[in-house]
């Protein structure tokens, strides 16, 4: 194909490595587009976070060039790190009338809708964005309206899948656009370069239909005839509500929904006319003691365990809306994210000690995932018949996997790229290639941006696992004499009443090792609290093979 001198180059901010953060920015004529700006969920292994941003140092570098942000779709691995960004930049939003739906609740929460323009395209749409025609496919989800965008290049057309499946019978009707996507690997130079979801390369087959969920729902529902049923799914999950709703309906129940989310989804799509439940039908959780609870069914948020969910403080018998207990039945008609097992788990154990039935992925199949699966993503292979390739959207593993779907496909292996967080790639006459990388580490919100270290999150492990030991002494500011101490305070290492003799011990070895020099001198505070960290932290090792946190503390007299 011939193209022009301008390159094309993509940065990779997020969601290569990992699921969730997805982030990437498009450049050419050294204007800027983003595709996306998510967040990610914290792991176990990040104690007190609440959310994982991208790291926006190189877009704050690089603000005056930004052109605008594009929303794949409605989900916070996708859109949730606007609310973060845009209190530092300033650009107009690009996405469907629900994803910029669901945008505009965060960003009126935040105070920053006046920082931005929210822009709704329609599917099929054309846009200039740039220096890019966009043009945005309609694919299937596990959210209404999400895209893939077809970019249109100094290089030719870049596809980027969006998340998608290929689902032939959606509950709303709106299936993968294939069609257009064979259409544009037909033009004059075809698709130059394909980026497509990877989340679920690894596993064979193809992903069951969406409305599959909506048979097995009803079947629960008439088995369950005299006792409450309460559900739980992703509040973005629009398709899967209808269902439940649908389900709920046809077995004479009244719904209602329970947390914040779920409610304001639920509202705000209803408006929208993307979720049809009839008026009559919906009831106020506040009149639910009122209600008969064998026609009751509750629409409530929790489905991934979340500590303070509704779903969490039902189980926990905390919730101020309904006790659960043996008339009770709850679905959970999600899986579980990686990393939320423990959660989910406990979750459903508190549930069962309440009495109540549970039925979850793993008895029964209320539950299908929005991501395309080995076979799906060899058909978009063959229908869109790339000249490169980048997975995107999943862990190592699952974007090894992709790329060796689409070497069996046809790709030349030199032209199959496997980029990661940070990573910038050029797209030329001469092909595709690695041409540098930018910051692209983890940036921790816990209550407010960027207060959280790599650091701290050692210092909270070591707490969790270890324990602590503070150590007071005073010493005198001239002989460097000790005064008084050491006392020894100690959280999570030992239990003090019952090892009163260890910490005598302790004492007395902090208590030698701090004598002072012949000839006394001046006292060195940060000395002394090094003698006293590497005095204790042996005899600890030493006693208890243990390695808590030693927090010296010297006072000067």
């Amino acid at each position: 194909m011939t193209t022009s001198d301008s390159p094309v180059r993509i940065t990779f901010l997020g969601g290569l490595g990992e699921i969730g953060r997805n982030c990437a920015v498009f450049e050419q004529d050294g204007r800027l587009v983003l595709l996306d700006c998510g967040l990610m969920f914290p792991t176990a292994e990040m104690p007190g976070i609440d959310l994982v941003l991208p790291d926006f140092t190189w877009l704050r570098e690089n603000a005056g060039r930004v052109e605008g942000c594009i929303i794949t779709h409605g989900h916070e691995d996708h859109m949730g790190g606007l609310s973060f960004l845009l209190r530092e930049l300033s650009f107009p939003i690009y996405g469907s009338a629900l994803a910029l739906g669901l945008a505009r609740n965060r960003l009126e929460e935040a105070g920053l809708l006046q920082r931005t323009e929210l822009i709704t395209l329609a599917d099929g749409e054309r846009r200039q964005i740039g220096p890019f025609d966009c043009e945005f496919i309609p694919v299937t989800h596990s959210v209404p309206d999400g895209f893939a965008t077809a970019f249109r290049t100094s290089q030719g057309i870049i596809l980027h899948s969006g998340d998608f499946k290929i689902d032939v019978t959606p509950v709303d009707g709106r299936v993968t656009d294939l069609a257009r996507i064979g259409a544009l690997a037909c033009e004059e130079g075809g698709i130059r370069l394909l980026l497509a979801d990877s989340t679920n390369a690894e596993e064979a087959g193809h992903t069951a239909s969406e409305s599959s969920v909506g048979k097995v729902l009803r079947e629960l529902f008439a088995a369950h005839r005299g006792k409450r049923i309460i559900t739980a799914c992703f509040a973005s999950h629009i398709h899967r509500i209808q269902q439940i709703a649908d389900a709920a309906i046809a077995n004479g129940r009244m719904l209602t929904t329970l947390g914040r989310s779920m409610m304001k989804n639920v509202a705000l799509t209803r408006q929208m006319g993307l979720l049809n439940i009839p008026e009559d039908r919906m009831v106020d959780i506040e009149k639910l003691p009122n209600l008969d609870p064998a026609k009751v069914c509750v629409i409530s948020t929790g489905s991934q365990g979340e500590p303070m969910s509704a779903l969490s403080l039902m189980a926990a018998g905390e919730s101020r809306w309904m006790t659960v207990g043996e008339d009770d039945v709850v679905i959970i008609s999600a899986h579980a994210i990686p990393g939320n097992e423990y959660g989910v788990n406990k979750v459903i154990d508190g549930l069962y000690r309440r009495g109540a039935e549970v039925v979850h992925a793993g008895v029964a199949d209320v539950h299908v995932t929005g991501h395309a699966m080995a076979d799906e993503l060899k058909t978009l292979q063959s229908i869109a018949r790339p000249e490169f390739f980048i997975p995107v959207h999943g862990e190592f593993r699952h974007l090894t996997h992709h790329g060796r779907l689409a070497m069996e496909m046809g790709v030349p292996p030199a032209n199959v790229l496997l980029a990661e967080d940070g990573d910038v790639v050029e797209l030329s006459g001469k092909g595709l290639d690695f041409v540098g990388t930018v910051p692209s580490g983890y940036l921790y919100v816990d209550g407010i941006v960027g207060d959280v270290s790599h650091g701290v999150l050692r210092d909270r492990k070591v707490l969790s696992d270890e324990g602590v030991i503070l150590v007071v002494v005073a010493v005198d500011a001239g002989t460097a004499e000790l005064i008084s101490g050491p006392e020894i305070i100690t959280k999570g290492w030992v239990f003090a009443p019952e090892a009163e003799p260890l910490l005598e011990e302790a004492r007395e070895r902090v208590r030698r090792d701090l004598e002072p020099p012949a000839g006394g001198g001046l006292v060195d505070p940060e000395a002394l609290k090094r003698r006293i960290r590497q005095s204790l932290g042996k005899f600890v090792a030493e006693r208890t093979r243990r390695r808590p946190m030693i927090v010296p503390v010297v006072m000067e007299a």
